[in-house]
């Protein structure tokens, strides 16, 4: 349920566009650290249902995306190198958190060991009042008219006696900028306004007007965008491969300890535990594809194809280790081809534009959280059925090598060629030249 609250994602970015990184990554730690603390005084299963599912997933669920969107407004020339540090921090506090969880709970149990957890999350926000916005550079004024330059706003006044010698209202034009007098206003417009109940009321009306109008305006450009970006098919691609690659590769590097068990390897084996070298390896796989991502001769959308490709394969080879070197050496593969997710909002980028990366990312996020809620559903299921996990690491592979040659494939520039091609409309007329007689 946590990961699943990644479907966040589209109000994140609709959140980031409205009130920026700060606002929401101050927010969302405030979810986070009120969650853990709330779950540490938890009277039963259903309140965690709340407390930790929902209020701690949707606070984790609005915390990275945004993260991400600063860091790629931050960073140019070395943006790859700068998601791959931000991406193996994330690795490395999961590492480290799994052998602080197991002393918290041996030394204060289950409820201290969330209120210090909790505690810790608030670091969250001071983290949050570091992201300042970026300097806007400041854009040259738009040459108008000095009327299209100046909004008029008209203002009611009204005098306390009524003598009907004297003018029972005033109608003045302020402009906000020029003046610095202040009166009792009782409703402000851009329109003509009468000094009495009735035009009153009709004020308020036409106000409220507006305002729902600009709302629906903004609701309206964000879906125009919406169905713009999915008219990209590398895009409609890349978000149908991060579905398949988190219904496959998420729940299967889950099970690799449960696969040593049904392989008979003793724990005294295992000298190190299969879940950290997955978590090392894929610390070191971000950091790595995010250097590799900023040469200019890399393709960052086919380097994150071939990484889910790669991720497919080795997901078949699981079933066959029958040993802990070899299921040592496959958890290090798996991690470092899992590390493309610091190279995901590179790619991003490159297929929407920075200006989109907000929006586009939250979608993203929305189908990796559905991946996220299917995924170990169908392999439990798949489980169930078969009662060997051979058959479940086989649809885990075809999931995600589906999804990696799908983008693979759809990125491939014949594509644009036909598209060009297909563009170029027939001549319209056709001028004859009749022949001489000679």
């Amino acid at each position: 349920m946590l990961r699943g609250l990644r479907q966040a994602g589209p109000l994140c970015s609709a959140s980031v566009s409205a009130f920026g990184v700060r606002p929401v990554v101050i927010f969302s730690g405030l979810m986070v650290a009120g969650g853990l603390i709330l779950s540490s005084f938890a009277p039963s299963l259903y309140f965690l249902y709340f407390s930790y599912g929902c209020m701690v997933g949707f606070g984790c669920g609005l915390s990275y995306p945004a993260t991400v969107t600063a860091t790629c407004q931050y960073f140019d020339k070395r943006r790859g190198l700068a998601l791959g540090i931000v991406s193996t921090g994330a690795s490395i506090g999961t590492f480290m958190y799994a052998s602080l969880q197991k002393v918290l709970i041996s030394i204060y149990g289950l409820d201290g060991c969330l209120l210090i957890i909790g505690a810790l999350s608030l670091n969250i926000l001071a983290c949050g009042i570091l992201m300042r916005p970026l300097p806007q550079d400041p854009s040259p004024p738009l040459e108008k008219p000095m009327l299209e330059k100046t909004q008029d706003t008209y203002i009611i006044y009204r005098e306390k006696e009524t003598d009907p010698d004297e003018t029972q209202g005033m109608l003045g034009i302020i402009s906000g900028s020029e003046t610095d007098r202040t009166c009792d206003v009782s409703s402000t417009h851009s329109g003509f306004v009468a000094p009495n109940s009735t035009a009153n009321r009709d004020l308020e009306k036409n106000f409220c007007k507006q305002l729902v109008k600009t709302n629906c305006q903004r609701y309206l450009t964000y879906w125009l965008d919406t169905v713009d970006m999915l008219k990209n098919r590398v895009f409609v691609a890349l978000f149908l491969a991060i579905l398949f690659f988190d219904i496959g590769g998420f729940p299967a590097s889950l099970l690799l300890e449960d696969v040593a068990k049904s392989a008979n390897i003793p724990d005294q084996a295992m000298v190190v535990p299969l879940v950290s070298i997955l978590g090392f390896s894929a610390a070191m796989g971000k950091l790595f594809l995010g250097i590799l991502a900023d040469f200019k001769w890399v393709n960052t959308v086919y380097l994150y194809a071939f990484t889910l490709l790669a991720t497919g394969f080795i997901l078949f080879a699981v079933p066959y280790a029958n040993t802990y070197a070899v299921l040592a050496v496959l958890a290090g593969m798996i991690g470092i081809a899992s590390g493309n997710w610091s190279i995901f909002p590179y790619v991003t980028t490159k297929t929407v534009g920075l200006d989109k990366l907000t929006h586009a990312y939250g979608i993203l996020m929305f189908f990796a959280g559905l991946g996220n809620c299917l995924g170990p559903p169908l392999l439990g299921w798949c489980f169930d059925m078969t009662q060997t996990y051979e058959h479940a690491f086989y649809l885990s592979a075809i999931c995600v090598i589906v999804g990696g040659l799908l983008l693979f494939l759809v990125a491939l520039p014949l594509w644009d060629n036909c598209t060009r091609k297909n563009s170029k409309s027939p001549p319209k007329s056709y001028i004859y030249k009749p022949a001489s007689n000679a």
